[in-house]
């Protein structure tokens, strides 16, 4: 009896909605958010007050005590609370605290300041997106990088489709539909999200001829299995795995040999898009797109959000003859670019015209490049802001940690890094971690010996005082 009487009063407590949407707190979010949006989140959130008084005696006896404009304040809380999260649903900005430099989860390779700069530019009224300006006629898209990517690699043609998966399978579909494409068996990879080789090359409409074995593949499976209906050798780059030991597989040069003498097709997948020769920042070497047209192919296939460090985009380059015969495939209006990636794509593309302007601009190329002592500069910094800011509240240390290339790239390489350590008291590393995950702005980390890791190689300096705020929010 008594717990219904609480109960009626914590009800009776509540104001009616239009007094609550009358508050000038509520009134000045009406602009921002619509009077109907905002009406029906208050409504939710009246809705989840009263089933909580229903399922929970504890908290309807200590809610049936407040006067009602307590409980309007509690109320316009929780009403902000679920706009936030609804606001925080889609897609936003967070800060990559893991290490992994081309982190897939995160959206890959972020883009240089001039490629953002360029996507504001054309996005804020109309472009010649398909239109030319020399003789006011309709215009390709494919004409706004063609020659970027041709220039930068050697190849007569070039074509650009939503990303490289795309990239493979049209190709693979105008070229080699209803006949073969000969591949390694230690070549069918899944490159990610469940897509697998073999599925790509049975949707675009192709036999799969599998030579060789897991580990070893020599020039005469390849040779073996060449038969009349035999239209396109495919090579792919394991970028994302690394087989060690008893191995062996046909080099390019090879394979290329053979397809002149058989009169067949010679495809490389190459994946990770790499242009600029990383031994030069002291990496392993990594094949690169423009070795790989030098080696004679017909045609490659490659990321723009990986090593290249530029939109999802796949791109096609070789021969202009079977350049020309995919832009012409109607799937190529399917998988055909946006304004957007095409003129992030363009902008970094003319970075790598001068490529020590390259290292220092495309985010991507600058953070593989950092080195420790770089590094620890920047832990040091980010350290020195905490304490600042937090005092004694969080106990920080700087440790050595190894980072990684991600995104399917350098597979083998691990890079020696810096990470600034947290520890707060009362607090997990598990329940830290999560906290500083639903922050404002999320910060992504890992925790390695139980205890919360900040790796600074995938951190801006711009982004130490976000980090700071939010653990400020933390510690109360």
């Amino acid at each position: 009896m008594e717990n219904d009487l609480e109960l009626l009063k914590a009800l009776r407590t509540i104001a009616p909605m239009n007094e609550i949407m009358d508050d000038l707190e509520v009134a000045a979010l009406t602009d921002r958010i619509g009077k109907t949006v905002l009406s029906e989140t208050l409504k939710q959130v009246i809705d989840d007050y009263r089933k909580q008084l229903l399922e929970d005696k504890f908290f309807m006896t200590s809610m049936s005590l407040l006067p009602r404009q307590e409980l309007t304040s509690y109320l316009i809380q929780k009403l902000k609370e679920k706009l936030s999260e609804q606001r925080n649903t889609g897609l936003q900005k967070l800060i990559n605290a893991t290490g992994i430099v081309l982190h897939t989860n995160l959206g890959r390779a972020p883009l240089p300041g001039s490629a953002i700069g360029l996507i504001q530019e054309v996005n804020e009224g109309y472009s010649n997106l398909e239109f030319d300006l020399e003789t006011g006629s309709r215009g390709s898209r494919h004409a706004h990088i063609e020659s970027l990517i041709t220039r930068l690699t050697g190849a007569e043609s070039a074509m650009v489709v939503n990303n490289n998966a795309a990239a493979v399978f049209i190709s693979l579909h105008t070229l080699a539909s209803r006949r073969e494409v000969i591949i390694s068996r230690g070549q069918l990879v899944e490159i990610g999200g469940s897509f697998r080789i073999p599925d790509i090359i049975a949707s675009s409409g192709c036999a799969m001829i599998e030579v060789g074995t897991t580990n070893k593949t020599k020039v005469h499976d390849y040779a073996e299995a060449v038969s009349e209906n035999t239209a396109v050798l495919l090579k792919v780059h394991t970028s994302n795995y690394k087989i060690s030991g008893f191995t062996e597989e046909v080099p390019l040069q090879d394979l290329v040999q053979l397809g002149r003498e058989k009169n067949v097709l010679v495809l490389e997948d190459l994946g990770s898009g790499c242009l600029y020769d990383l031994t030069k920042i002291g990496l392993h070497h990594e094949p690169t797109v423009q070795e790989v047209i030098a080696g004679g192919v017909d045609l490659v296939t490659f990321s723009g959000d990986k090593l290249l460090g530029g939109p999802q985009i796949g791109v096609i380059a070789g021969k202009k003859a079977l350049i020309d015969k995919i832009k012409k495939n109607p799937f190529a209006r399917i998988v055909r670019c946006d304004k957007s990636s095409i003129a992030a794509l363009a902008e970094v593309l003319r970075l790598y015209m001068n490529p020590e302007k390259a290292i220092e601009q495309i985010p991507a190329l600058n953070m593989l490049a950092l080195k420790e002592e770089e590094l620890l500069l920047r832990a040091q910094e980010l350290e020195r802001q905490l304490h600042a800011a937090l005092n004694e509240r969080c106990q920080t240390d700087i440790v050595d940690v190894y980072d990684e290339a991600g995104g399917g790239s350098l597979p083998d390489v691990l890079l020696k890094g810096k990470a600034v350590s947290l520890t707060i008291d009362d607090l997990s590393a598990n329940q830290l971690q999560d906290l500083l995950r639903k922050g404002s702005t999320p910060i992504i980390c890992r925790i390695i010996k139980d205890k919360v890791l900040l790796n600074v190689r995938t951190i801006s300096e711009k982004e130490f005082p976000l980090i700071t705020q939010t653990l400020q929010s933390i510690v109360g």
